[in-house]
């Protein structure tokens, strides 16, 4: 029994004469280690408000609400919530929409409302049934990403058109007023509106 006993004081004085493990933080500057996952950094320039980090976020930190009337998506980000386990970052569609810092750590505040952000994003509207097809920039990230592969999509031709101007100065009147047909699939329209044109034309020639 006298060996465990010589080990732990041996221990004992090992820990009381070397310093301590931890830094001085908040008294001192400290320096996180390589990878250290710190506050998650959005960057609005690269984020497309796609969803995706919010659909992975296990305590649901992020959070997303949207406006048809405005047409706008606001998210939501609280990082008095946040875990950092760093899902947003490995999800990202973009790969730079939010990067984990490792210098922002320090998030101790009295007031919660001080770790909420706040970001908006345009919607695109369904213009038939008013569903939320996704943001502009998600389908102008789309676009780039898949290349002339992108136009096989009616509602991308659709939008590249409104980018570009291509119709302007032409009367092209094809609002829905008298239920979908042939012509409304030059309107912005979400899939499922797009699917009933189609079936129309294709088996009742409309």
């Amino acid at each position: 029994m006298k060996y465990p006993k010589l080990r732990e004081l041996r221990e004992a004085v090992i820990s009381l004469l070397t310093p301590a493990y931890t830094s001085k933080f908040p008294a001192g500057p400290h320096v996180p280690f390589e990878k250290f996952r710190g506050k998650p950094v959005v960057d609005d320039g690269n984020c497309v408000g796609c969803e995706t980090c919010a659909n992975v976020c296990p305590p649901h930190a992020i959070t997303f609400a949207d406006d048809k009337v405005k047409g706008i998506r606001t998210i939501k980000r609280d990082y008095g919530k946040c875990i950092f386990c760093g899902l947003c970052q490995e999800h990202c569609i973009t790969h730079k929409g939010v990067v984990l810092s490792d210098k922002i750590f320090d998030l101790a505040v009295f007031d919660r409302e001080k770790n909420v952000e706040y970001q908006e994003k345009e919607l695109l509207i369904c213009e038939s049934c008013g569903a939320v097809i996704t943001t502009r920039e998600h389908i102008h990230f789309m676009h780039r990403k898949l290349g002339p592969k992108a136009f096989s999509s009616i509602l991308n031709l659709n939008i590249l058109n409104q980018k570009l101007g291509l119709a302007e100065g032409h009367d092209l009147d094809v609002g829905i007023r008298d239920g979908l047909k042939r012509k409304d699939m030059f309107n912005l329209i979400c899939p499922n509106c797009l699917r009933q044109v189609l079936v129309k034309n294709l088996f009742k020639g409309v």
